[in-house]
């Protein structure tokens, strides 16, 4: 098993997609217009994604398309495009008619919006794709933007899911990673969003931020307990090469990463999901523990193979078997969209075994695979078409195998973003992923 390189270094290690992103190319978009041009499979669910970009600070470990220096002028015009890409959007045969299943807002920092340009932005995008039959509303948010009138405009808006991005509750950790938001600040949001009633609450942890320390991690653990959240997201720290703590390491002449090394942050994880466990959640991926009986459709649906539009910059779409993402700057992108044009800038179409493939990686990140899910959608027997990775995986001890499912042991769940790459097309498997 290929996890022995337990410093943390620069790059990327988790696996959003497949193919990498590296191999989607602008030479391709044309393609997005074939895909956008057929009509879509009706058992298809649909999903919408929306991008945005704002936020208050850039915290050192973000590797995200986000903007810290936009007045309400720049504010007002990136809304005004993401509502005329959807219009765009929702004319093409892929799309025409159809009611996403979920929706998703994703950032930066969705909740750095005003109560007043959340429902300009609600009301613009439903005006052309409606989610009035929606099972889920997600909404990422960063507690130090969230007063009472916008957390309580969240909800009448139909917000399910409201997801605050705690990382840590030390403050000086907190400020050393320049993140935004104060421990004072995650407690009165949470408070607010209990009383106002929101179906699902999330809180996101990462394990390894700069100034990391055992009893730092025992406590962030104990206090999440407290809050008692539907769900809880651990993520394990890791430096993408656009961050600023990778140009420090750039600058400074540095390779090992200022964070715990990844045998650490494994132990951290693996220690909070087993005092989660003990509390009465359930560890549903190598990065969430919920309550029972608690879904995460945006998650669930994606990895499942489900369209999904992605609006706004940099977003990315998964349509008809066919990637495509946006413009990756601000400017280019509005310029696209003001222009009258979809503002896709790079595609890639998938061949059927890539999309049995990214399914496959994808549902492994839950621990566990129906087998009988790949032969009945793509008529091929799993243990057949990755039997050397599997057997690869049985004999290193972090996979098991029967004929109905496969499932990975807790150190396999762990370790998964690593192991993905085994089922990758040799053309994938050693390239840059974005």
């Amino acid at each position: 098993m290929a996890t022995n390189a337990e410093e943390t270094t620069v790059g990327n290690y988790f696996v959003a997609n497949y193919p990498p992103f590296s191999f989607w190319r602008p030479e391709q978009v044309p393609l997005a217009g074939q895909v956008l041009d057929r009509e879509a499979a009706p058992e298809t669910p649909l999903g919408l994604y929306v991008h945005i970009p704002f936020c208050r600070k850039r915290c050192d470990f973000c590797y995200f398309r986000v903007y810290t220096d936009k007045d309400a002028a720049a504010v007002r015009r990136y809304l005004d495009a993401v509502v005329a890409e959807v219009a765009m959007y929702a004319q093409r045969p892929a799309l025409r008619g159809r009611k996403p299943l979920f929706v998703y807002f994703g950032g930066g920092t969705p909740s750095y919006l005003s109560a007043e340009q959340l429902r300009y932005l609600f009301d613009g995008l439903q005006e052309h794709l409606s989610w009035d039959a929606a099972a889920e509303i997600a909404f990422e948010c960063e507690p130090g933007t969230l007063q009472e009138k916008k957390i309580r405009t969240l909800r009448e808006l139909g917000v399910t899911r409201l997801s605050l991005g705690v990382e840590n509750f030390d403050p000086d950790i907190l400020a050393l990673n320049n993140r935004a938001h104060r421990a004072k600040e995650i407690y009165a949001a949470y408070a607010t969003a209990r009383e106002v009633g929101f179906p699902q609450i999330n809180v996101d942890l990462i394990a390894g931020m700069v100034g990391e320390t055992e009893a730092n991690w025992q406590d962030c653990i104990a206090k999440v307990k407290e809050l008692a959240p539907e769900a809880i997201t651990l993520y394990q720290m890791e430096i993408p090469f656009n961050t600023t703590v990778y140009q420090r390491m750039k600058d400074g002449g540095e390779r090992v990463a200022p964070v715990a090394d990844w045998a650490t942050k494994r132990r951290w994880v693996d220690e909070g999901f087993r005092e989660l466990e003990g509390a009465g959640y359930v560890v549903g991926s190598a990065y969430t523990a919920a309550k029972p009986n608690t879904r995460f459709l945006y998650r669930d649906e994606l990895w499942r193979g489900a369209d999904m539009l992605g609006l706004g910059v940099a977003s990315f779409s998964h349509i008809g078997g066919g990637h495509f993402q946006n413009e990756d700057n601000f400017e280019p992108y509005l310029q696209a969209v003001e222009g009258g044009g979809l503002p896709i800038h790079r595609a890639l179409e998938l061949s059927a075994d890539e999309q049995l493939i990214r399914e496959f990686v994808l549902q492994l990140k839950l621990g566990r695979i129906e087998t009988s899910y790949f032969s009945d959608k793509f008529g091929v027997d799993v243990h057949q078409r990755f039997r050397e990775p599997l057997a690869q995986l049985e004999s290193d001890g972090v996979l098991s195998a029967t004929n109905d499912t496969l499932e990975l042991s807790r150190d396999g769940l762990l370790n998964v973003d690593r192991l993905l790459p085994y089922f990758f097309l040799d053309v994938h498997r050693d390239a840059r992923y974005a």
